[in-house]
């Protein structure tokens, strides 16, 4: 699954505009960019900004001053999600033809009361999995909840599209060949009840119009990819490699985040610190 030319490898670097970078985002767009130059390659940046409700635009326009301080150099126009959603679109109306999505009309508070009825659920990275309920809803049934205007998110009928694809493998740079687990993350929500897609189609579509031959980000995405190799099967898309790097953590131990501004790349340049040595901090 490796690719023949590495000068045809085209990595991307891919934040959202919550909040200002931190190191490991630095990391992580140093180690793509490093990736794709030492062979020839390209290198792009994408803006994933789906969540409209939590994107700003002084995040986004802070995440080219930060890169660009790092020294680093994208091709341009950089593709911004919230431009592209009729593609996201398009992606969930062949899903649900092919017959691998449910529309779930559960609240949270739902979730978890079938939860602990069931005695519990198997637990992924991020969080319980999704114990089926409205997996078992009738045709008709669905239908008129829809038509009553009753808000819904659509799922990822897991066993269905594993019998659709059969086995399937995503090729890891430091793992090698990993089989996809269709049931990593379960029924995963595919479209959001307030933004009509998610992280998962966006970013497996974006990949391919992209032509991204190498993702890379951190390993904390690693069982996202079992999902995103299936959805590549399904909407019949090229499988890139995958390397999924380590993360990087404070002195304590906790991964870098968001919403601490004492080790963001804005406060390290405010402090008088020089790009040299933030990059040099960030392994590079």
């Amino acid at each position: 699954m490796s690719r023949a030319d590495p000068k045809q490898t085209v990595t991307r670097f891919a934040p959202s505009p919550t909040g200002r970078l931190h190191l490991g985002h630095a990391y992580s767009a140093l180690h793509a960019s490093e990736s794709a130059r030492d062979v020839g390659g390209r290198f792009l940046l994408r803006i994933e900004d789906i969540d409209r409700t939590r994107c700003r635009p002084e995040f986004e326009a802070g995440i080219y001053e930060d890169l660009a301080w790092l020294g680093l150099e994208w091709e341009t126009p950089v593709r911004r999600q919230s431009d592209h959603m009729a593609d996201y679109a398009a992606a969930l109306d062949r899903l649900q033809t092919l017959d691998v999505v449910y529309p779930c009309f559960c609240t949270r508070r739902d979730i978890q009361r079938e939860i602990e009825r069931a005695g519990g659920a198997p637990h992924g990275r991020e969080g319980p999995l999704y114990p089926g309920t409205c997996r078992h809803l009738s045709a008709g049934e669905r239908q008129a909840r829809i038509a009553a205007g009753e808000a819904h998110a659509f799922r990822l009928n897991a066993a269905a599209a594993a019998e659709m694809t059969g086995p399937l493998i995503f090729a890891d740079r430091a793992r090698g060949q990993v089989d996809v687990d269709p049931n990593v993350l379960g029924d995963v929500v595919l479209a959001r009840k307030d933004i009509g897609t998610s992280y998962h189609i966006a970013v497996t579509v974006d990949d391919a119009r992209q032509g991204i031959t190498c993702v890379t980000r951190g390993e904390d995405l690693l069982e996202a990819t079992h999902v995103h190799r299936q959805l590549q099967a399904l909407l019949g898309l090229p499988a890139p490699d995958y390397a999924h790097h380590r993360l990087l953590v404070d002195a304590d131990g906790k991964r870098f985040a968001k919403r601490d501004k004492a080790v963001t790349i804005q406060s390290q340049r405010e402090d008088g610190q020089s790009a040299d040595a933030v990059r040099a901090a960030a392994g590079f």
